[in-house]
């Protein structure tokens, strides 16, 4: 049983941020004894890579944040999701309920504040503490991991994106080599524009301890063996976090001289800007940013596209996409962004009475947009896009079927019946294989992919909802908002969570 003190109370209403302690050092250690409470931590100042000098740092984030890059991270299912896309919201589901489930804060003094900081940082809830068994705190220890990971390499440190290694890696003359099932490889790779450098990446979460980090510093020595002519980084993070302690992350990490990163496969890099920052920064200059930037949106875009058409909603947001490229963080919270608040005030204001059609009409020509949005069923995560990325994204699905229908063995249809009776290590490496078929048939199509995408992304942002979604109705234009969420967004996306449903605040 749960210890009598701890109290039986619903979660607090409270502002959505959380300080980060981040230590920063050159490779594996013990774990820090308290540091990330004791030790001076220097201010984090933002950085489109690692910064100058190893040592603590105390970033701040928002649970919005940190529940993007859980929608974001992890192995691409879409492809196994062309016929059921409503089975995209099973997905998302998997990757936030353990966070909300097991996660809380709580208010924390620290010895050497940081200034700015906001108090109150994560950590295991009562439930995790008293009430889970192993099998599931290991769960939660992987999705915390992998969620983190993702934070930290793409909130923090501005890489582009992440992709699992599994599919192939970066190269792809070392394609095979890295498909190698005898080989332990990391999770992730990534490229960094402004550093101009693979990363490497292995997540780890749960109680880290210097074992379970040694095991992941020789997965990326591994992976830097395949990759060694090429110049790369590696990259641990551990997501550290036990009952009643604070969430903290180690990154540990390491620099490989080598070659220059090759271009993707088929790109026209001479002819494009490469622009260090989100994907969703430089959509304008780069065909293959967009289609990077679909890609990474696919999950979100099943779920819209299935989503019955009363849980769907558009929500205003500027059209001038400048005005949400990150400066930290990927999102940009709209409690606070005074433009937003301003023009969302007007529109109520100066639209009283207007019907639905026109009143989606007059609020473009004063220089909003609305975003489609719908929350995923069994969470309270609101998820959206623009017109432009929704286009791209249904582009690029319809490609990912006829993929499927196109060659052969792919489809659950074409698999022999004997197949059903494979072990459950046989059948994932069927799956690993089916997945590895379709990105490589992927990046075949992206030097014919990239005209058509950018045509869809143009044409769409001027297209009505209702013609996107191919249905008679458009969704309501929510122009008074639902106080109860607190929201964010990128350039082309929307993430919002329910004030009341954050982690819960510990006592």
């Amino acid at each position: 049983m749960m210890p009598a003190h701890v109290p039986d109370e619903p979660p607090l209403t409270y502002v959505d941020s959380f300080d980060i302690p981040v230590l920063f050092r050159n490779g594996p250690a013990k774990k820090p004894r308290r540091q990330w409470r004791t030790a001076k931590h220097n201010v984090w100042n933002g950085s489109d890579g690692f910064p100058a000098a190893d040592g603590w740092y105390a970033p701040t984030t928002t649970w919005r944040e940190i529940i993007k890059a859980a929608t974001e991270v992890g192995r691409d299912v879409t492809p196994h999701l062309q016929n059921q896309p409503r089975y995209a919201h099973g997905e998302l589901v998997a990757r936030v309920s353990p966070l909300y489930a097991y996660l809380g804060s709580h208010t924390v003094n620290p010895r050497h504040p940081v200034p700015g900081a906001k108090g109150r940082r994560l950590t295991w809830n009562p439930v995790y503490a008293h009430g889970t068994e192993r099998s599931a705190k290991n769960a939660a220890g992987y999705r915390l991991g992998m969620t983190m990971t993702e934070w930290a390499c793409r909130s923090l440190l501005g890489l582009d994106r992440t992709e699992h290694l599994e599919l192939g890696g970066p190269v792809p003359a070392l394609s095979e080599t890295f498909k190698d099932p005898k080989k332990k490889l990391p999770d992730l790779w990534g490229l960094h524009e402004t550093e101009e450098l693979y990363w490497l990446i292995e997540a780890k979460g749960g109680n880290v301890g210097l074992d379970t980090l040694r095991k992941g510093w020789a997965q990326l020595a591994a992976g830097s063996k395949v990759l060694g002519a090429y110049r790369h980084r590696t990259v641990l993070v551990g997501a550290c976090v036990r009952p009643g302690d604070d969430l903290f992350l180690t990154i540990d990490h390491d620099l490989h001289p080598g070659r220059p990163p090759l271009a993707p496969a088929g790109s026209e890099a001479d002819h494009e800007v490469a622009v260090p920052g989100n994907l969703e920064d430089r959509l304008g200059d780069s065909d293959d940013a967009l289609i990077g930037a679909a890609r990474a949106q696919m999950l979100a875009y099943l779920a819209l596209r299935s989503a019955p058409a009363t849980q769907l909603r558009t929500v205003p947001v500027p059209a001038d996409r400048t005005s949400r490229h990150r400066r930290s963080g990927l999102t940009t919270p709209l409690e606070a962004d005074g433009l937003t608040l301003a023009m969302r005030a007007d529109a109520r204001g100066a639209t009283a009475g207007s019907d639905q059609h026109n009143l989606r009409a007059r609020i473009r020509t004063w220089g909003l947009d609305d975003f489609l949005s719908c929350r995923i069923p069994g969470t309270e995560v609101h998820l959206g896009m623009s017109r432009g990325l929704f286009a791209a994204c249904e582009r690029l699905h319809e490609e990912d079927l006829s993929i499927a229908r196109r060659t052969p063995g792919l489809r659950a249809e074409d698999q022999l019946p004997a197949d059903l009776e494979l072990s459950d290590e046989a059948q994932e490496e069927q799956l690993l294989t089916q997945r590895r078929i379709f990105r490589e048939q992927q990046e075949e199509a992206r030097p014919r992919l990239r005209a058509l995408v950018r045509n869809a992304y143009e044409r769409g942002s001027t297209r009505e909802w209702s013609n996107l979604l191919r249905r008679s109705q458009e969704p309501e234009l929510d122009l008074e908002g639902d106080h109860s969420l607190l929201e964010a967004a990128t350039p082309e996306t929307y993430v919002a969570v329910n004030r009341d449903d954050l982690a819960p605040a510990l006592t």
